[in-house]
């Protein structure tokens, strides 16, 4: 009895009803075609025009605070997977003055990416933190890349500035975090 039960149940588990059927698979094969008729993303290389520096400085794998130049580099790499996740509000809440350095607002700064279908970015090493008027400042080469709406490639480059307020009194941990205060990347070509 059990044998048979056992053999009920593997014959079931064979049951090829739930398999897609004809068009199903036309569409996936579909799919599949027009992703295979686009060319592979590649962004500029980096010492060449579009890319990143070529700084061979090898970045420290270790442990990095929050509040250091790798911390702000980190923010920044936050930003761009929350972009290329289109969780807009998300990215826009890490710009300073909570969004409003971005230059728009919310719903606005998620309307700039409604023209692009994948929206990637490669992060540099991060310089050296300056400080000035009780701000500390870190600059960031960023490079974008992806696809436009229409499916044609584009890739940017250009520095990002991180901002954190100094550890002073008065000032909040929000404010002692760093935020987005300016990315200088011309119009993706």
């Amino acid at each position: 009895m059990r044998s048979l039960l056992l053999s009920v149940v593997l014959l079931a588990a064979c049951d090829t009803s739930t398999t897609p059927g004809p068009a199903a698979s036309n569409e996936v094969n579909a799919v599949a075609a027009g992703n295979a008729a686009e060319a592979p993303l590649n962004p500029p290389a980096p010492g060449t025009p579009g890319g990143l520096p070529d700084d061979r400085t090898p970045v420290s794998e270790a442990p990095f605070s929050e509040t250091s130049a790798q911390g702000a580099a980190n923010v920044l790499q936050s930003y761009f997977a929350l972009i290329e996740q289109r969780r807009f509000g998300e990215a826009w809440r890490l710009w300073s003055d909570e969004g409003r350095a971005s230059g728009a607002s919310e719903a606005a700064f998620g309307a700039r990416f409604a023209g692009y279908r994948e929206y990637h970015a490669n992060i540099g090493a991060p310089g050296e933190i300056e400080g000035a008027a009780g701000s500390l400042y870190v600059e960031v080469p960023v490079q974008v890349y992806g696809r436009r709406a229409d499916g044609t490639p584009f890739s940017a480059a250009g520095p990002a500035t991180l901002r954190r307020v100094n550890d002073v009194p008065g000032s909040t941990q929000a404010q002692r975090r760093w935020h987005i205060a300016s990315i200088a990347i011309a119009e993706p070509r």
